[in-house]
């Protein structure tokens, strides 16, 4: 063992563990023990979404190669899909690219039929609202019936503890989500 190594000893009456209490001494600051799990859930749940996501868009090209979108485009999609008449600036701005990358991602959109441009309301030639031609809605519903077919085999191999600890945990996903949105903005 390395000198001044702490190691590790009984816990004596004066002294507690973290899963011994609700609040544990360190230094001169109070620590809940909700901010310790806090603490150790973040690099965990980072990690996890990470390797979630990756799992998921390797299962969907595997079950619908013929899609043939990458996740950009369909991110993009997906986001005219919950904002009709987007602007492509405001598209830009939203999904935090270079606005020459998602002219870019639009022009190979539009050339495959897959969003609409329609002149804006203000007059000015230079500004369109984008939308989805009935294509693009074919594609971003095929790949979210993809994502829900992956994800429901994938349930159904869990145990129902397991399903019943997800489905509870939904809600908190979903408002770790909207923080997180939050904080793009």
């Amino acid at each position: 063992m390395a000198r001044n190594q702490a190691v590790p000893g009984p816990v004596g009456p004066d002294q507690v563990g973290p899963d011994q209490v609700n609040r544990t001494q360190v230094g001169s600051d109070q620590v809940s023990r909700d901010q310790v799990g806090r603490d150790q859930i973040g690099p965990e749940l980072a990690d996890l979404v990470s390797r979630l996501r990756r799992a998921m868009r390797r299962a969907a090209r595997a079950a619908d190669p013929a899609l043939g979108l990458s996740v950009a485009q369909l991110e993009l999609l997906s986001c005219i899909t919950e904002h009709p008449g987007i602007r492509p600036s405001q598209l830009a701005r939203m999904l935090r690219l270079a606005p020459s990358s998602v002219a870019t991602l639009l022009g190979g959109l539009q050339s495959a039929g897959y969003v609409t441009r329609t002149p804006g309301d203000d007059g000015d030639r230079r500004t369109v609202s984008l939308d989805l031609s009935e294509a693009g809605a074919a594609a971003v519903t095929r790949w979210h019936r993809v994502n829900e077919d992956i994800i429901q085999a994938a349930l159904a191999t869990l145990p129902p503890r397991d399903q019943a600890t997800l489905r509870d945990a939904a809600p908190a996903l979903r408002d770790l989500t909207t923080s997180i949105d939050a904080q793009a903005d």
